[in-house]
């Protein structure tokens, strides 16, 4: 704490006092640049003091007060005592501290390099950098730049030879400096994801828009004073990017500043053509002509306005689809397998409209719950959902949520797009609600028939087959040995037949899951399976009568392709209801090679499980195969 209020009071002694000496416009960057940078660098410093970067931006800002105050000593008329000294300490130091500025650049915002790659280049700016300071120690080399009074104190000889090399390697070099940093902030740009892309982009922002006025100042003015004074927002910029880790996204202030800029320039240039062109022309450039000319601009103000915009939006967020394409692309996710109907909803809605998170909910307006979501890679859960409801005949059949980057809402365009998709997915809702209807019809109609089966048929065919062993013994005690024989056959294809029946009656639904539940469904064809069988039920009870059918059929196609096809010594199985939901797994020991072809068993399984909300997982390789799914249960 001491070191850097004695950091901080030492560059604000040295501002002061330079000022206090005169004004010099040349000279004048240097006290905005020790002043901002080290106010940051000192600020960041104190909140994190483990920051190199903070630690950089104070030695650039120190520097430049050095120097500030050296030159402006120096170029104090007279000279004043020791001009000659403390001037020449406000020229020489130039070529290292823009290789400090070009290290402090290059390190943002952590103060490290991005790669160790970097450091071969750092040691060669060091170098050159310590050459040419060498050179303007000991030599007046840039003294016809700085204007100063006093001379330089050293006089040694091959003063021109040295101005000569200095002359061409200075422009060299510098630039040199300039675009290795520029290239390796580009570099970590390109690589950066989250928290450090969003501090870099401010950093870069800011960077291009004081280059952007210096530039213009040159142009227009001849003097790069206006970026001069842009030169603390950078040290603002970058300080609040280190400090501020969930900053808001730039990306609409980029759009927005390229569009105010573009229409600053079509309204600048505009009235120069009427008012300065045309004044030209017809020998003068009075009141009628500048009226001309603010008709002129209020015409094309917003035609050119909207062109801007959408030009603005395809640089920023790159190319988005039109709502036809989106559309289209809508299209084709419906196209695909049935469990990504929603998923591909909610990424066509944020592919049209450059959302950061898109949420479908689905269910009446008081008992909404999510059933499919998209969120871009990296991005924390954001504030302030815009809500589209989803609609379908008259009903409310869910939600979707629509959230973007604070400051950028969702225009009106934007809205009715992701309307005209909610509607599309009001479709996609009401068949997957049609389709879960006809899973719980289907089962209920399974149980009956079960039922009846069980209750009826089979019932009747077992008393047939107790009467007809009645027949068979009363032939036998009558001595008809051939009628016995025949009545004996008949009743070994009853009971055949009745336990065909029974298997007939199990495969349409057990009936031990519908008494017992689960549990002892799964027991049941654990004991069945003539492959053994690790068995883990976790369920807590009983749960909704199509999600116990389905995990029972999941099971049993797992058991069943495994004994059959997959040649497997152990089988293991895991019923465990969590807060996703059912996790029902299958996994065996054998060859693998599994897949889901048309009009296979799995592929009615997965039908089944996309009617419910869930997913078939299928992963099977030569260390064997493992079938799940996670079926919603709330």
């Amino acid at each position: 704490m001491l070191r850097s209020a004695a950091l901080g009071a030492a560059t604000a002694a040295l501002v002061a006092g330079g000022l206090a000496l005169g004004f010099h416009v040349g000279n004048l960057h240097n006290a905005l640049i020790a002043l901002s940078f080290t106010a940051v660098g000192l600020y960041v410093v104190h909140r994190r003091p483990g920051n190199r970067e903070g630690w950089l931006f104070v030695a650039t800002g120190t520097a430049h007060a050095v120097m500030f105050a050296g030159r402006q000593y120096g170029l104090h008329p007279g000279p004043l005592p020791g001009a000659s000294w403390l001037g020449w300490l406000g020229v020489w130091p130039l070529p290292l501290v823009l290789v400090l500025a070009g290290v402090t650049v290059m390190g943002f915002p952590d103060g490290r390099l991005s790669s160790p790659r970097w450091r071969p280049v750092v040691a060669v700016m060091v170098a050159a950098g310590v050459v040419l300071t060498g050179m303007s120690a000991l030599w007046p080399v840039e003294y016809a730049r700085t204007g100063l009074v006093a001379p330089h104190p050293l006089n040694l000889s091959g003063a021109a030879a040295a101005e000569a090399v200095y002359d061409v390697c200075r422009p060299v070099a510098y630039l040199l400096f300039q675009v290795t940093a520029a290239v390796s902030v580009v570099a970590r740009f390109r690589r950066a994801r989250g928290d450090e892309s969003r501090q870099l982009r401010w950093f870069v922002y800011a960077v291009t828009v004081s280059a952007t006025v210096m530039v213009l100042g040159l142009l227009v003015f001849g003097s790069p004073l206006a970026g001069t004074l842009t030169v603390p927002l950078v040290a603002v910029a970058a300080g609040a990017a280190i400090l501020k880790f969930r900053l808001y996204d730039i990306d609409p202030v980029i759009n927005k500043s390229l569009v105010v800029s573009a229409m600053a320039a079509v309204v600048t240039l505009g009235y120069a053509v009427v008012v300065v062109g045309v004044g030209r022309l017809v020998g003068g450039a009075g009141t009628l002509l500048s009226l001309l000319a603010i008709a002129l601009v209020a015409v094309v103000f917003e035609p050119v306005r909207r062109r801007v915009q959408r030009l603005a939006d395809r640089l920023v967020y790159g190319n988005r689809p039109t709502p036809y394409e989106a559309l289209a692309r809508l299209s084709a996710h419906l196209a695909g397998p049935a469990g990504r109907l929603l998923d591909g909803i909610c990424a066509t809605v944020a592919d049209a409209v450059g959302a950061r998170e898109v949420v479908l909910w689905a269910g009446p307006p008081d008992g909404q719950r999510a059933v499919s979501a998209w969120r871009a890679p990296g991005e924390p859960p954001l504030a302030d959902p815009a809500g589209v409801r989803i609609r379908h005949d008259g009903r409310t059949l869910g939600t979707i949520t629509v959230r973007k980057a604070p400051g950028d809402p969702l225009s009106g365009p934007e809205r009715r797009l992701t309307a005209d998709l909610a509607a599309q997915a009001g479709l996609v809702l009401e068949l997957r609600a049609a389709a879960q209807r006809l899973v719980v019809a289907g089962d209920a109609a399974r149980r009956r028939l079960e039922r009846d089966l069980h209750d009826g048929a089979q019932q009747r065919l077992v008393t047939v087959a107790l009467e007809q062993g009645a027949v068979v013994r009363r032939a036998r005690a009558e001595g008809s040995v051939g009628l016995a024989e025949q009545a004996e056959a008949v009743r070994a294809g009853l009971l055949e037949a009745t336990a065909e029946l029974r298997e007939m009656a199990r495969g349409l639904h057990p009936a031990v899951l519908t008494q017992d539940g689960l549990e002892a469904a799964a027991g049941f064809l654990a004991d069945r399976s003539p492959v053994p069988v690790r068995l883990t039920v976790a369920v807590g009870g009983r749960l909704p009568a199509e999600v116990e059918a389905t995990a029972y059929f999941v099971i049993s196609e797992g058991l069943t392709n495994a004994a059959k096809h997959a040649g497997a010594t152990l089988l293991t199985v895991r019923v465990e209801r969590t807060a996703e939901g059912l996790v029902v797994e299958v996994t065996d020991d054998g060859c693998g090679g599994a897949s889901i072809r048309p009009g296979s068993g799995l592929e009615n399984l997965a039908d089944r499980l996309a009617a419910l909300d869930a997913r078939l997982h299928l992963d099977s390789g030569p260390a064997g195969t493992r079938l799940g799914a996670v079926i919603p249960c709330g």
